[in-house]
């Protein structure tokens, strides 16, 4: 019982808070065509100057703007409220301001007499002058700056969000920490895009303001004349004091208001609220303080200036100066004293841990420091978004995560030298310069361009480094332009393709077992340790990534082997078998458009040779030397020639001399792919365009 009612009662208050806005709108909206009496006239005008002195004060402690991320909307309603506040004393001094000073209230009393001396003329000048202050100063600056914070916040949202990412990527932060801080970046722009637009209500309020003065005064003289046949001088000094006081008492909070927009928008983001920054930036150096106080006393000897206020306020800040000179001179004290004392005895050095030993990256890139920009977090460097692009590429084409690229600047290396390394070793460098573009012959261009000649990174190609002012001209001869991030992500790519099976380690098969467990838990399950081990499954998948076989239908190699496993255990037939019921990806792989393969293929009887030297040697070792030779020369051409006619360089064999011609001449022909007849969906026309081993 007694819970059901705590939670009524919770419920009743987050009902209230919920309600609480929009009845605060209806009620500031009707008070514009309700009438109110004298009385709570007072009372909202107390309120409306209370909740100006609270947004100041909550302006200057917050650490940093986010932390009034309501304030566009608070800018709003207290402007709504003073203008309600306008319509319903404007009501009250027409109606009633013939009766005296105070028929709209006490509070607009007071501020009509006690703040101008009852003096309409002063009123008039002081309203327009706050006004003025108001409009063309405060908001004016505010609103500009804004409006600039709003267009450079937009602007480094990219840079931002990406430094997030690579953060990300990175493994500094966690995915939580990542989403919290994209949805701060997402709430800075948002806040001072509203800022900039709320600015313009405030704006707008003060042009209302001195509209409204001058529209009450003249109605006042119209009203007090002509309908309670007041002279010309009674009216105007009634309704004009009247008026005077209800614009100061509005004008007044709006100008704290403004005040507080404008600190809010002016401060830069620290761990101090604004009046620890005004205390340690403005008073904390002694020699500003000192310098001061000795211009202020020079001038405090002058005749006819006035001496005392000048001598008074140099001995203050004289003062002040002398306390902050004397305090680093104490601690000096205090550390001299220290220092003579007997040294205490040296700990002794802590003994080595395991906590020493620093495992070696999967994958670094080192830079030297002319391409640190590339690579700086807080620079927003391109090199970053495309690392991340990259990975992520490889991931949806291979079929697993690799490893987290980890990013160090290097001063041992040339400044514009970067250098790639797996597990530790150096695979890969190269040269990059920031702000020119890398010109890549592809074999078939018809000019020649001004720049350093080179080679690509990536794949040895002739190239040039240029200038930027020669881009188009490149790509009019027939260049392949690049950046100098691209260059470096190209070459990157390029590595990661290449050492694919050394990347895919137990942990990465682990994760991708865990990621299928998700959509096919008993596959998995029944497989993975029952019937085979994580090794064996490592071995296969390190087997198919080796001869440029992606891993993605990761659920037909687990049924596969499921089917296989109970009788061989040989990793090596286990891929062979798996590549067959891979066969149509594969072969779709390397001929993505029409049914036709054109291959290369054996000669029946070096076919004939190659079986027997299998059942000899079991390897290629068992292949006659001078065969050998021929076979691999033979294959460099032929696979050649298909690369002349736009075709992959695909040798087609039987199923039991896949494994061994695969790993034997791909020693030398990097490029080739050796596929076997099971491999082939009977869909596929094949045509042989060269023969290996035949007489010529």
């Amino acid at each position: 019982m007694s819970e059901s009612l705590a939670q009524q009662g919770i419920a009743g208050r987050i009902n209230l808070r919920q309600m609480l806005a929009p009845l605060l709108i209806v009620l500031i909206l009707s008070m514009m065509v309700l009438p109110l009496p004298s009385f709570a006239l007072d009372v909202f005008f107390t309120f409306n100057i209370a909740i100006s002195i609270m947004v100041l004060l909550v302006a200057m402690y917050t650490m940093k703007p986010l932390d009034f991320a309501i304030f566009p909307t608070v800018l709003l309603v207290t402007t709504l409220l003073r203008l309600s506040l306008n319509v319903a004393s404007t009501r009250v001094v027409l109606l009633h301001g013939h009766t005296g000073p105070d028929a709209a209230g006490k509070v607009i009393e007071a501020f009509g007499h006690f703040l101008v001396g009852g003096n309409y003329a002063v009123g008039i000048v002081v309203f327009i002058i706050l006004t003025l202050i108001n409009f063309i100063v405060i908001t004016k600056g505010a609103g500009r700056i804004a409006e600039v914070s709003a267009r450079f916040t937009l602007d480094a949202m990219p840079g931002k969000q990406m430094a997030i990412d690579a953060d990300l990527n990175a493994g500094l932060i966690g995915e939580d920490e990542a989403r919290k801080r994209r949805a701060n970046v997402a709430l800075e722009a948002d806040f001072y895009g509203s800022m900039d637009g709320a600015s313009k209500f405030v704006r707008g309020d003060a042009v209302a303001g001195i509209l409204i003065l001058f529209i009450n005064i003249i109605g006042g003289l119209i009203v007090g004349v002509l309908q309670h046949d007041m002279s010309a001088g009674d009216a105007a000094k009634a309704y004009t004091l009247l008026t005077i006081g209800d614009g100061l008492v509005a004008q007044i909070p709006a100008l704290i208001i403004s005040t507080a927009a404008g600190l809010v928008v002016t401060r830069v983001a620290t761990e101090q609220d604004i009046g620890q920054q005004l205390v340690t930036q403005l008073f904390g150096n002694p020699m500003v303080l000192a310098l001061t106080a000795g211009i202020l006393g020079i001038l405090g000897l002058i005749p006819g200036m006035p001496n005392l206020v000048f001598l008074l306020l140099a001995s203050i800040l004289g003062y002040l100066a002398w306390r902050q000179f004397k305090s680093p001179s104490a601690v000096a004290k205090e550390r001299s004293a220290e220092a003579t004392q007997p040294a205490a005895p040296v700990a002794e050095s802590v003994e080595a841990s395991w906590s020493d030993v620093v495992p070696v990256d999967m994958l670094g890139l080192e830079v030297g420091y002319r391409l640190i920009p590339l690579v700086d977090r807080s620079q927003a460097g391109e090199l970053l978004k495309r690392i991340r692009g990259l990975r992520k590429k490889f991931a949806q084409e291979i079929g697993f995560l690799p490893a987290q690229v980890h990013i160090r600047d290097n001063l041992e290396l040339r400044p514009n030298v970067y250098r790639l390394s797996l597990k530790g070793v150096p695979i890969g460098e190269g040269e990059a310069f920031p702000g020119q573009y890398l010109a890549i012959n592809p074999g078939r261009v018809s000019g020649q361009l001004a720049g350093t000649p080179t080679q690509d990174p990536a794949f040895g190609l002739p190239a040039l480094w240029i200038d930027a002012s020669l881009r188009e001209q490149a790509h009019v001869f027939g260049y392949t332009v690049v950046d100098a991030s691209t260059v470096i992500a190209t070459h990157l790519n390029h590595v990661i393709l290449s050492h694919a099976t050394e990347l895919l380690g137990r942990q990465e098969t682990q994760a991708l077992l865990d990621h299928l467990a998700t959509e096919t838990p008993k596959l998995v399950e029944d497989l993975v340790p029952k019937q085979i081990g994580l090794g064996v499954l490592q071995r296969v998948l390190q087997n198919l990534l080796d001869e440029g076989v992606n891993i993605r239908d990761m659920r037909t190699i687990i049924e596969t082997l499921a089917e296989l496993v109970p009788r061989i255990q040989d990793p090596i037939e286990l891929t062979s078998q798996v590549r067959i019921a891979l066969g149509r990806a594969i072969v779709q792989q390397l001929y993505p458009n029409g049914n036709e393969m054109q291959v290369m293929a054996l000669e029946p009887g070096l076919e004939r040779l190659l079986g027997q030297a299998l059942q000899g040697g079991g390897d290629a070792g068992g292949i006659e030397p001078g065969l050998a030779d021929t076979l691999l020369r033979e294959t460099a051409v032929a696979a050649q020639h298909q690369e002349d006619l736009g075709l992959p360089a695909v040798l087609l064999v039987p199923p039991h001399l896949r494994w061994l011609l695969s790993r034997f001449l791909r020693r030398a022909v990097q490029q080739l792919r050796v596929i076997s007849n099971g491999e082939v969906p009977d869909t596929k026309i094949i045509k042989v365009t060269s023969i290996i081993g035949a007489r010529k």
